[in-house]
């Protein structure tokens, strides 16, 4: 156990284990840091001749610290796809055998990837600078001063200062050691902290739960442990989710179908048929090009992307962008009280003493405490702002003679910081008269017996809402025993009150409106955070469990976790078994936290949110931070999730019918050894006025809908039969126009009346996916109908796309094959609705 002492003044003194501090303005010999002794190296750190030393020789932590891939990345990934290789190809080949309107499928391409590079970008851009703000900043030791600096300018041999909640950022070794606590549970999967002493080795990616100290770099940059695996995870991703693994399966179908039904038309094209060449590789392309979705992949992207910027305009960081889309799934949201239902801060209501105990000297042990630990907690701080150090009276005022405080004579001789899993902190004095006394300060139904009269007291207070701490006074001995709290003599409550988030009421009422359960997960009294959560509207918040009494048993306590909202007195590994349990029966869990305790529950449920204000830890392994540390901004996150799933599922629909009714075309067209009846020009007009362009609105549309699971199966439920009766009916016209036309000009016209039937149809899938309808989706329907009625009446616009209805009777008869194909697509999607679900 490390001892410290407080001399007469106040001051720390040090310590058995602590090394001593040395001046700061203290002149030192002009010798190499490293060849001083370990305490006053460690106890100044280096000088800023020395850091510029290490820079120069590259022994700095250099690890980027990025949330999104670079530019050159970014245009990579969207320039360089097997499907643009495909589409550059064919682009290539059509400019030099085809009039330059069958080569427009080329320029939307180069359009596309523009707006995906620029709109990716622009995430890119929102992403760093939230970045920025949220980075944590490590306070070093330099020239005999504490400072904070990035992570990225520590060098080989810095002092770097731990406290609770704060990251090990490198490799080091510990040079001081104040009841420090560290977990390694990411790194190693212990659960249970490890006590460090000055020597022990910390590992970066490991996290404080308790005390304090400081290290010293001995491995930084590339070479700390987990610098590579922190680089990693704090990239800017498009990959790890359901809907971008859902469109790569998809694409890779695709791939395979489209493959030897291209062969196939190439064949057919130009070896069966005798026709003119460069027609036939007109007509060849003009197969192959609508086959490929290759939108769909780009609108995901900008959905995204827009989805980031979205959320960066309210403060709200996105590390991993699929978070946005898991976020829309979820449908259990824990929630840990402290800093998300109640602001940080808590205020002293009240001090009882209890067993006669005296009140001024009640108030000298508060403030004594509130002086023997230099990282207090928020309920410490509350009671340090109460009675601060060289107040006689404390917070009523009230004060004996002589009560002066910790700095009146009161020396620290043990310490024992607040710990989530012990539930209370500690520390022993000796008074000004010499004497010694031990004292616990934390959780009554912890430290008390079951049973004690105190407790019905104290459920009384916890039933307002109020959260109560008992101060004890224990026997002389190790405090952080594990019988510590044996024979403990009751001698005060102090009372909290607990300030609530006002925007906290108005953000559960949206979760339950959305059908998402809330679980409220604490440390504190099950009964006092069901009265939070009760003053909150919570509904449920009559249903609370003491997390002691929660059974083992993983499905046992999945019931429990469905049964209840409200639990108290949860350890941290407890948490993380709760997310666990909750995940076995198949929901998708959000957790929310902003503290150490929470740490592991974050990293073990399907998303983890943590407060901009929590510790370094949970921002570190946290998929979305809320910088603006409001709980409200979580329903905008789950908004946006909703959108974004909802509409690409909506526009994948009809990328992919499209992709069906192209390569059954070509299936017939290569059986049937016909000309393939579509020239490049026409897919594109039809792609653009059915598909292109409305899916980029609907993309980006408000959609409210949870996301449901199995993308690539809902989709293609609807996309399969709607491809298929497209193509059934452009075909059947194409064939009924074949018998019909003669004559020079036959092809074209047969083109023509297969391109009313085809866009009639896929116009009605629009319509379909565009519902339910606002005046906006009607209007954008519409418009599209109209930019097509204007290609047919327009005669430059003819010549242009090569269309013209000749006569009557074949283009009424494209329309009724339209019409019957459009009452089929109804029936067809009913039915689908019916049997498996919207």
């Amino acid at each position: 156990m490390t001892q410290r002492a407080l001399d007469s003044s106040g001051e720390q003194t040090p310590g058995p284990s602590r090394p001593a501090m040395i001046d700061a303005g203290a002149e030192l010999d002009p010798v190499h840091p490293m060849d001083l002794p370990p305490s006053a190296h460690d106890a100044t750190g280096l000088t800023t001749a020395e850091v510029a030393e290490r820079v120069a020789r590259g022994e700095v932590n250099d690890v980027p610290v990025r949330s999104s891939r670079s530019v050159t990345e970014i245009v990579r990934a969207n320039v360089f796809t097997r499907f643009n290789l495909i589409i550059g190809v064919l682009w290539v080949i059509m400019l030099f055998v085809a009039p330059i309107q069958d080569s427009l499928f080329g320029f939307v391409i180069v359009a596309n990837t523009g707006i995906g590079i620029i709109q990716e970008w622009r995430a890119k851009k929102t992403l760093d600078s939230l970045a920025v703000i949220g980075e944590a900043k490590p306070t070093v030791r330099r020239d005999g001063k504490a400072a904070e600096i990035s992570t990225h300018e520590i060098v080989l041999g810095d002092v770097v200062e731990l406290g609770p909640g704060d990251k090990v950022v490198v490799d080091g070794t510990v040079a001081e050691a104040d009841s420090l606590e560290v977990d390694e549970s990411l790194l190693t999967g212990e659960a249970d902290p490890v006590l460090k002493r000055p020597g022990d080795p910390v590992m970066s990616g490991s996290f404080v739960v308790a005390g304090g100290g400081a290290f010293t770099a001995t491995k930084v940059g590339r070479e700390a442990y987990a610098a590579q695996l922190a680089e990693e995870a704090s990239r800017f991703t498009l990959v790890h989710s359901e809907l971008r693994s859902g469109i790569s399966t998809i694409l890779k179908y695709v791939t395979w179908m489209m493959v030897p039904t291209a062969i196939g038309l190439i064949i057919s094209q130009l070896v069966v048929k005798d026709n003119n060449f460069k027609d036939s590789v007109a007509r060849t392309v003009g197969g192959i090009v609508p086959m490929i979705p290759e939108g769909l992949v780009l609108l995901t992207s900008v959905a995204f992307a827009i989805g980031v910027v979205r959320l960066g305009r309210k403060q709200c960081l996105v590390q991993e962008l699929p978070a946005i889309e898991g976020l829309a799934r979820v449908d259990v949201v824990c929630l840990d009280k402290t800093g998300t239902l109640t602001e940080g801060g808590m205020d002293i209501t009240e001090v009882r003493p209890l067993n006669g105990s005296d009140e001024a000297y009640v108030h000298q042990v508060l403030r004594s405490l509130g002086s023997s630990d230099p990282r207090p907690n928020a309920s410490l701080q509350a009671i340090i702002d109460a009675y601060p150090a060289g107040d006689k009276g404390g917070k009523d005022g009230k004060g004996a003679e002589g009560d002066q405080g910790a700095e009146a004579g009161w020396a620290v001789t043990d310490a024992l910081p607040f710990s989530s899993a012990r539930k209370y902190s500690g520390a022993a004095f000796t008074e000004t008269d010499g004497t010694s006394s031990a004292w616990l300060l934390g959780a009554p139904d912890v430290l008390l017996p079951e049973g004690d009269p105190t407790l019905d007291e104290i459920e009384h207070l916890n039933q307002q809402g109020l959260r109560v701490l008992l101060l004890a006074r224990v026997p002389s001995g190790e405090l952080d025993a594990p019988d510590a709290a044996e024979g403990d003599v009751p001698t005060a409550l102090v009372v909290l009150e607990q300030r609530l988030r006002p925007d906290a009421a108005e953000t559960l009422k949206y979760f339950a409106q959305q059908n998402v359960a809330t679980k409220v997960i604490s440390g504190d009294n099950a009964v006092s955070v069901g009265a939070v959560a009760g003053k909150l509207g919570l509904a449920g918040a009559e249903n609370t469990l003491d997390a002691r009494k929660m059974p083992t048993d993983p499905d046992d306590m999945a019931t429990a976790m469905e049964q209840n909202a409200v639990f108290g007195r949860v350890t941290p590994q407890q948490k993380r078994d709760m997310v666990a349990a909750l995940q076995s029966r198949g929901h998708t869990v959000a957790m929310t936290g902003d503290g150490v305790n929470d740490v592991l529950a974050l990293k073990d449920a399907d998303i983890g949110v943590s407060m901009g204000s929590g510790s370094e830890a949970t921002r570190a392994v946290a998929q979305i931070v809320l910088l603006n540390n409001s709980f409200a901004t979580l329903p905008s996150v789950v908004a946006e999730g909703r959108r974004v799933i909802g509409n690409i599922t909506r526009v994948a629909t009809l990328f992919l019918t499209k992709t069906v009714y192209s390569v059954l075309l070509a299936i017939l067209v290569v059986c049937t050894q016909v000309e393939y009846p579509f020239l490049p020009r026409h897919l594109t007009l039809l792609s653009t006025l059915t598909i292109g362009v409305p899916a980029f609105f609907l993309a980006l549309a408000p959609n409210k809908e949870r996301a449901q699971p199995h993308f690539v199966r809902r989709v293609m439920r609807y996309a399969i039969p709607s491809g298929v009766i497209a193509a059934t009916a452009t075909f059947t016209t194409y064939l009924v126009a074949r018998h019909h036309y003669a004559g020079p000009g036959a092809l074209e016209a047969e083109t023509s009346a297969a391109t009313l039937t085809l866009f009639l149809t896929s116009m009605w899938v629009l319509a379909i996916i565009a519902r339910p309808y606002t005046w906006w989706r009607i209007a954008l329907v519409a418009a599209m109908g109209l930019g097509f009625l204007i290609v047919l009446v327009v005669p430059w616009l003819q010549d242009f796309f090569a269309l013209k209805l000749v006569g009557t009777t074949m283009p009424w008869t494209a329309v009724g094959i339209a019409v019957a194909a459009a009452a089929l697509l109804e029936f067809s999607w009913r039915l689908v609705g019916r049997r498996f679900g919207a």
